[in-house]
């Protein structure tokens, strides 16, 4: 029988070590340098701001003397004392709730329909519908949706003619929040051609074989369309719920930049801004922003673990 002996494997001399650390920091220090305006604009720009403002949340700052330290009085009189910050929650999470699935339902099925028409009028129909959300959440659009939803406006005069007597949407409180979702969905164009993209990938083999199988449109579309395009709109939902948190062109525009009539516009930004700018408690609005910061974080985070129970990927065993 013969005997086994180990041995430890033979170490590199430390010279040749140092020798390869060395180079390896001569091959990465040409990143760093293209990495160095960027790195220097996140942090000059971004991180610095971030934690000034974090500090201001923490003080008592009108913008025209120095802060005054006050703890945790803004976070208590914000959560505790202070009402219409909670109509301005309110009002921000009707939007998110009401406007978002309208946007991505309508994006989804604009997506669908230029998916089944000719090349030929696909193009076309694609940069029509692209082109509402390439102006952007822009003040001259703004306004001409407040003139539109107005007393006097198209859309109160086309919905009377036809015996629905809204008046003005603008003035209405009932309707001037829903003024500002219509036009949200009404750009809807960036999510859909991410549904498009995505639903050029799914494979014809598979609806081929759903159709063997008897299934009609709804259930090719439930069993085919939504698994495979979950991942697609899984991204659209973790983007669109994140921009609409942070609405305020469109709401400042509407209501004349004041959330009514009656606050029904007082969205969550625009009340930040009133409390920044327009009252000059800038350290209770740095409180607003924080909070608000941490309210995407949580919804984001809450969305991504429940994405594990409805998000189909396609080289994934076992789902």
């Amino acid at each position: 029988m013969s005997t086994l002996s180990t041995s430890a494997p033979a170490r590199a001399p430390r010279g040749t070590v140092t020798e390869g650390r060395r180079r390896v920091r001569e091959k990465q220090w040409p990143a760093y340098v293209f990495l160095s305006p960027w790195m220097l604009g996140a942090g000059v720009l971004t991180l610095l701001p971030m934690a000034v403002s974090l500090y201001l949340s923490f003080t008592d700052y009108n913008l025209f003397d120095p802060p005054q330290w006050v703890g945790l009085r803004n976070y208590a009189e914000m959560l505790a004392g202070d009402p219409r910050y909670w109509r301005s929650v309110g009002t921000t999470m009707l939007y998110v709730v009401v406007a978002v699935p309208l946007k991505l339902a309508l994006a989804l099925g604009a997506a669908m329909l230029l998916k089944n028409l000719s090349s030929r009028g696909r193009g076309f129909y694609r940069s029509a519908f692209y082109a509402p959300s390439l102006l952007g959440a822009s003040m001259s659009i703004a306004l001409v949706w407040r003139a539109l939803f107005n007393d006097g406006g198209s859309v109160p005069d086309v919905l009377g003619s036809i015996g629905i007597d809204t008046g003005g949407w603008v003035g209405n409180p009932n309707l001037a929040v829903f003024a500002v979702v219509l036009l949200a969905v009404w750009q809807f164009g960036a999510p859909m051609v991410i549904f498009l993209a995505g639903l050029q990938q799914i494979s014809p083999d598979l609806y081929e074989a759903a159709s063997l199988d008897g299934a009609g449109a709804w259930r090719k579309f439930v069993s085919v369309t939504v698994p495979m395009l979950s991942p697609v709109v899984f991204f659209n939902l973790v983007l669109e719920i994140i921009q609409s948190f942070q609405v305020f062109t469109p709401a400042f525009a509407i209501s004349g930049g004041k959330g009514g009539p009656a606050d029904s516009t007082m969205f969550y930004t625009l009340y930040l801004y009133e409390r920044g700018f327009t009252a000059s408690h800038m350290g209770y609005a740095a409180a607003m922003a924080w909070l608000l910061l941490i309210a995407i974080g949580v919804v984001t985070v809450i969305l991504f673990r429940t994405s594990r129970s409805w998000v189909f990927y396609a080289d994934e065993e076992g789902r």
